[in-house]
């Protein structure tokens, strides 16, 4: 289980690996806490990624427009269409969430419940410099499997110089 901490509202639990099914799909459950923001807009410029709702409800962002999805439903992202995910009921979801093909998110996942647990992120969408700069750091480190759509990846790649320059690691 990777728990990416109360700031951030969210655990995963990876169910499929890449490797278990030769890097075609990853499958984990996610669960988000009631108000859940949800992570910066973003795309996957190479996996179609899918949220289906087992329990509660959950709003993905595609297309400009928050949709609600509800137990039973599912919500397709496709290959780089700018989306996010948030929460904001008062109860909490629990969601299947599949990235496909794998790549290397099971990685970015990891590696984000690790820089949360040791308060290096404290948010998914990050209002302190320090957690900016480790969630530029994080994604400029997956940029095959996830891209923020804003701000623009220049400032990201900046931020992420910030971070090297001061010996911070992800």
């Amino acid at each position: 289980m990777h728990d990416w901490g109360p700031g951030v509202g969210m655990r995963w639990e990876t169910t499929e690996s890449a490797e278990d099914t030769d890097g075609a799909l990853l499958v984990g459950t996610m669960w988000f806490a009631p108000g859940m923001a949800g992570p910066p807009v973003h795309v996957h410029p190479h996996a179609e990624e899918r949220f289906t709702v087992l329990e509660g409800e959950a709003e993905v962002l595609l297309d400009g427009t928050w949709r609600r999805v509800t137990a039973g439903e599912t919500a397709v992202v496709p290959i780089g269409a700018r989306h996010s995910v948030r929460n904001l009921s008062a109860f909490p979801a629990k969601v299947v969430n599949t990235h496909s093909p794998a790549l290397r998110m099971e990685g970015f996942f990891v590696d984000g419940a690790r820089l949360a647990a040791a308060d290096k992120i404290t948010a998914l969408s990050p209002r302190n410099a320090k957690s900016a700069i480790y969630a530029a750091m994080l994604f400029t480190k997956y940029p095959e499997e996830i891209v923020a759509a804003g701000p623009p990846r220049l400032i990201f790649r900046a931020l992420s110089a910030v971070g090297r320059t001061l010996g911070w690691r992800v």
